[in-house]
């Protein structure tokens, strides 16, 4: 049972006429093996998404289709919708939390079968040969053509890559991820993206028992964080601006909770932390937080600001602090962490909507009216 609150009309993932009538549903397939799919796509910069339908492309040798089950939200597909972080391709079908069910293999296929739980994250493909790729790091790839990212991207045929929004996706084998039977596909699903943007930091950094770990912010990213900073047995304190979600911090792991807009918060936990993961995209002032760290203590930037950040350097060079950063996690680490996850019943906190609400979870989003992540029902796509 996964440890996890969630606001739905159907929370079962495991219903064989569901199954049956999410795949009926999906699309058809031409006479040259690609399908057209009904989804969900921001037709330009900053516009509302609409119903449409797209192609996905033939199943190639080592390719996998997929029945979408569920796609999470993130913070990340509203930015990029926007053109937040850049240009974007439109129409955009973001999505890059995906949890499904293999419908269909490639005649190369060895690693799934039909009927297997899989997710899919923020990429789908990557160089495979450069020093990051061969260590298992492929969001880090180096060569050309680079991380390919599961929507707003180009693949290597050229063709824009479309996200999770909806109803199939196809996918190199290589670049999905084993859903463990112990975890809900629903709360599986931010897990692809929120779940491994905390668990990497954590894991690298060494979060554990006799460590003290500061979770800045607690949203889609933040709660994920505290869950798992204390399931690796830390001591875990919530930092958030106020103490509004108080509560939902320590029944989430939370040991303690502060408010940063508490000035008396930077003077009495100076000094405090050995690990501080800052998952905000606001423009914080990070010297005050570096100042919350023990001696060689580091903050990890998890959340991206639009603007550029400052850091007064003497913050740093007083007690050998480090200011690091971290995306998301290569192939091997996201598997491990859904593994860690399932040993230990942990499962987004989601509130399950229909795809045609995917406009109002925006603003919902943007008004940080969500505790703490949507979840689509790709059924309803």
């Amino acid at each position: 049972m996964t440890n996890t609150t969630t606001t739905t009309v159907a929370t079962s993932t495991t219903s064989t006429t569901a199954a049956a009538g999410a795949t009926a549903a999906a699309g058809t397939t031409s006479t040259t093996g690609a399908r057209t799919v009904a989804a969900y796509a921001a037709p330009a910069p900053k516009a509302p998404l609409e119903k449409t339908v797209i192609t996905r492309r033939a199943l190639g040798e080592h390719d996998i289709l997929i029945d979408v089950r569920y796609a999470g939200i993130c913070h990340s597909d509203i930015h990029q919708v926007g053109e937040d972080w850049g240009d974007g391709i439109f129409p955009m079908v973001p999505g890059h939390e995906i949890a499904g069910v293999v419908a269909e293999t490639g005649p190369g296929v060895t690693r799934w079968a039909v009927g297997d739980r899989v997710g899919v994250g923020c990429f789908v493909d990557s160089c495979r040969e450069c020093d990051n790729c061969r260590a298992g790091l492929q969001n880090y790839c180096t060569g050309t053509p680079g991380a390919v990212f599961t929507y707003n991207g180009v693949g290597r045929d050229g063709e824009p890559t479309y996200g999770g929004y909806s109803a199939q996706l196809v996918v190199d084998e290589g670049y999905a991820l084993r859903i463990p039977d112990e975890l809900e596909l629903d709360v599986a699903a931010p897990l692809l993206c929120a779940g491994i943007t905390l668990y990497s930091p954590l894991t690298h950094w060494g979060a554990g028992p006799g460590k003290k770990v500061a979770i800045v912010g607690l949203g889609g990213l933040g709660h994920m964080g505290v869950k798992i900073a204390r399931a690796k047995g830390a001591e875990v304190t919530v930092l958030s601006q106020s103490l509004r979600k108080r509560e939902d911090g320590l029944r989430l792991g939370g040991h303690h909770y502060r408010a940063t807009s508490d000035p008396a918060t930077f003077t009495e936990l100076a000094g405090t932390f050995d690990l501080i993961v800052n998952t905000v995209s606001a423009d914080l002032d990070l010297s005050a937080y570096l100042g919350l760290l023990k001696t060689d203590g580091t903050l990890v930037q998890v959340g991206a600001p639009e603007k550029p950040v400052s850091v007064n350097a003497h913050a740093l060079l007083t007690g050998r602090k480090s200011l690091a950063g971290s995306m998301i996690g290569g192939l091997p680490e996201t598997q491990e962490m859904l593994d860690f996850c399932a040993a230990h019943g942990i499962g987004a906190e989601i509130e399950l909507i229909s795809a045609d609400r995917i406009n109002e979870a925006y603003e919902r989003v943007l008004a940080s009216d969500v505790r703490y992540r949507f979840v689509i029902d790709a059924s309803t796509i």
